[in-house]
């Protein structure tokens, strides 16, 4: 059953998460309720942080999109329907320098709210999945950007943080809305 998404202002989307130290049935069964609540939102990742737990671990899902990015996983190129979709847990990203993209990013805890952010186009990351099992992943692309995202949120980040000036003055108003509804929200 899907979980609650939180919305932008609340506390928990500012909180860098713990580090996980517990591979058991209960981080599998959360990792495993995180993959349908971003699911049934049509979202292709979604941290910790946005259903309410300040810890590492965020989940990714990207095999319904135009997969205009290369991976390899583990020294292989395992089709995407063999690992996703796929829990990383406490990941310790490597970003390149060049190139970096600039691209239009969403939000499930900003609902509706869209805006391009620059990020490096290739990264690699080192993570374990939800058994405890380490893993690295190089990837490029919109699978680099959607990793970097949700390691953002585990670390308190917002994408609108990483926005320039100007997008982020033209959102403003939305933005500004979304946290006057989360108050209102949050006192009933």
């Amino acid at each position: 059953m899907p979980l609650p998404i939180v919305h932008y202002d609340d506390p928990v989307l500012r909180k860098k998460g713990a580090k996980v130290t517990q591979f058991d049935a209960a981080l599998r069964k959360l990792a495993a309720e995180m993959v349908d609540t971003m699911h049934a939102a049509h979202g292709i990742g979604l941290a910790a942080q946005q259903i309410g737990q300040a810890i590492q671990l965020c989940v990714v899902d990207l095999r319904d999109t135009d997969r205009e990015f290369d991976w390899e996983l583990d020294g292989a190129r395992p089709p995407l329907d063999l690992f996703m979709p796929m829990a990383i847990v406490n990941p310790e990203l490597e970003l390149a320098p060049e190139p970096k993209e600039s691209y239009e990013e969403g939000c499930l805890s900003f609902p509706g709210i869209r805006g391009d952010v620059e990020r490096p186009d290739e990264i690699s990351v080192r993570y374990q999945d939800e058994h405890g099992t380490k893993h690295t992943l190089r990837c490029n692309g919109l699978f680099a950007r959607c990793i970097q995202h949700e390691a953002d949120h585990l670390h308190g980040v917002l994408f609108i943080e990483r926005m320039d000036k100007a997008t982020r003055e033209r959102l403003d108003p939305e933005i500004k809305a979304l946290k006057k509804q989360t108050r209102g929200e949050a006192k009933r």
